[in-house]
């Protein structure tokens, strides 16, 4: 009967540490808890239109560590939006386009996984390019994919294409920041066509990283 019970234990030990396995690795790719858009330090905020947007760069490898792939070594900025409407009406991001605006004013677009994928085909960690290879046979597209990459756009890619009202939603962005050696300095972030729920555009946002590099600054 001891042997029967010893047995029981065992099976259901070897069921559940899988699963609890899976759970820690998950919890261990989880952005924080998001605040309110106007308790960070950089953030635009429209008082007539009751909606204010933050935007918190992921520029540490600390902060960075959340996520599965290492795009800060590779030449791409996660960026945090961070969403707070605290009018009684829903707004709309369907047709919103959110740029990475440099200081010297490039405007920088958000990139896709394929865009992060791409690079890690031809770019070391180091810095250095990897040699070409065969080339693939057509149609061959199985090696282009990146588990991690394809796992960070699906857990924490800005998504909510709506913000209810008196709600907070926030999501990140990656941006191809290679080759400028401080990218923060002077930049910032530009939200244009945003709407309210007459489809009225909202006047754009425009968040200078400027802001958050100072309250960094001001912790330390």
């Amino acid at each position: 009967m001891l042997r029967r019970s010893v047995f029981v234990v065992w099976v259901i030990a070897a069921l559940l540490c899988p699963l609890l396995l899976f759970r820690a690795r998950a919890a261990d790719h989880a952005a924080p808890p998001a605040g309110v858009a106007t308790s960070y330090p950089a953030f635009d905020l429209h008082p007539a239109e009751q909606v204010a947007i933050a935007a918190e760069p992921f520029n540490t490898q600390e902060k960075a560590s959340i996520f599965r792939f290492k795009y800060l070594q590779y030449g791409f900025m996660p960026i945090r939006i961070i969403v707070t409407n605290n009018g009684d009406k829903p707004i709309s991001l369907i047709d919103a386009r959110i740029n990475f605006i440099t200081a010297a004013g490039d405007k920088i677009p958000a990139s896709e996984p394929e865009e992060v994928e791409r690079r890690i085909g031809v770019k070391r960690p180091d810095g250095g390019y990897k040699l070409p290879g065969p080339l693939p046979r057509i149609g061959n597209k199985s090696g282009t994919k990146n588990k991690d990459v394809e796992d960070d756009f699906h857990t924490f890619e800005y998504s909510a294409v709506a913000v209810e009202p008196h709600t907070t939603r926030a999501g990140f962005l990656f941006y191809d920041v290679e080759g400028l050696a401080n990218p923060l300095a002077g930049g910032k972030l530009n939200l244009r066509t945003l709407r309210n729920a007459e489809g009225k555009e909202l006047f754009y946002f425009e968040i200078p990283f400027d802001k958050y590099l100072h309250g960094a600054a001001a912790k330390n």
